[in-house]
């Protein structure tokens, strides 16, 4: 076991104790182990996948991702074709994951930029399966999540049957949707032509990212789709949500004690100015 799980009986917090973690090294200290010839990357590759060796669930259910073999590759610098292989990858792992015992539900992310905790500048994302279906995701099955249809003024991008918008009520200043309009389950039933478009979208996104502070924006990304038990939740709808914590160049939102004491947010940044600035760079 990586931990034990425990549950507030107050909050109904979810919380993993993964003492082991606390030994994991913060930064390489012989070169890039995601280098070719490093330590997680012995052989050429394109893209790669591989067991995390400090996973914060059971081992074989934690895996690291790498989107190139170049040190200073950025998702926007991989091109369409570069991001069509992560993608591909990403819905390859989702299948395999799916098919262990406790695979229940496979959560895609990836944390960019010393701010955000990465510790390697490699560019990679993770992979966790979950033996349940964690509470947030739960919630957007529950309420039947689907693309807001009235964005408007949040509206940033639309192609080919697919949008990105700023969410209407951000806790980040940077807080960013990509979904199809026609509802898609998970990345594994995904069209060759639909990975096509999201790949085009997500290099195109990424580059307007980092343009706009002129700056590489720290984020985290993640991805919704439908659990293993799929049949059980025919409404879930497959989406990416890019978050950022700067609301200046280099100048972080922090999430105040008040905030985590109501669980009401103050976000200073409105969504609209971040999807006006975001129309004009990608």
């Amino acid at each position: 076991m990586a931990g034990d799980i425990r549950n507030d009986p107050h909050t109904g917090a979810t919380v993993h104790i993964v003492a082991d973690r606390q030994n994991r090294p913060n930064l390489p200290t012989q070169g890039c182990p995601f280098c070719v010839g490093g330590l997680e990357a012995p052989e050429p590759y394109s893209v790669r996948a591989f067991p995390n060796r400090w996973p914060a669930l059971d081992p074989g259910y934690c895996e690291v991702v790498l989107y190139s073999p170049h040190h200073d590759a950025t998702f926007a610098s991989i091109g369409v074709d570069g991001a069509v292989d992560v993608i591909n990858l990403w819905a390859e792992r989702t299948t395999a994951l799916q098919q262990l015992p406790n695979g229940e539900y496979v959560i895609i992310f990836e944390n960019r930029g010393a701010e955000i905790g990465a510790t390697i500048s490699h560019p990679h994302g993770q992979i966790y399966a979950f033996d349940h279906v964690p509470v947030r995701p739960a919630q957007a099955l529950t309420t039947q999540w689907s693309p807001d249809t009235s964005a408007d003024d949040r509206l940033i991008l639309e192609v080919d049957g697919w949008c990105v918008y700023a969410e209407y009520a951000s806790v980040h200043p940077v807080s960013l949707r990509i979904a199809p309009r026609q509802r898609i389950a998970d990345l594994p039933s995904m069209t060759s032509a639909d990975r096509t478009t999201l790949a085009a979208i997500l290099v195109r996104m990424f580059a307007a990212l980092d343009a706009l502070f002129d700056a590489p924006l720290p984020y985290m990304m993640w991805i919704n789709q439908a659990p293993r038990t799929s049949k059980d939740w025919p409404q879930a709808w497959f989406n990416i949500e890019i978050v950022s914590p700067w609301r200046a160049p280099h100048v972080p939102r922090y999430i105040a004690g008040v905030e985590i004491a109501s669980g009401e947010y103050f976000n200073p940044v409105d969504p609209a100015n971040v999807a006006a600035r975001l129309r004009t760079l990608v």
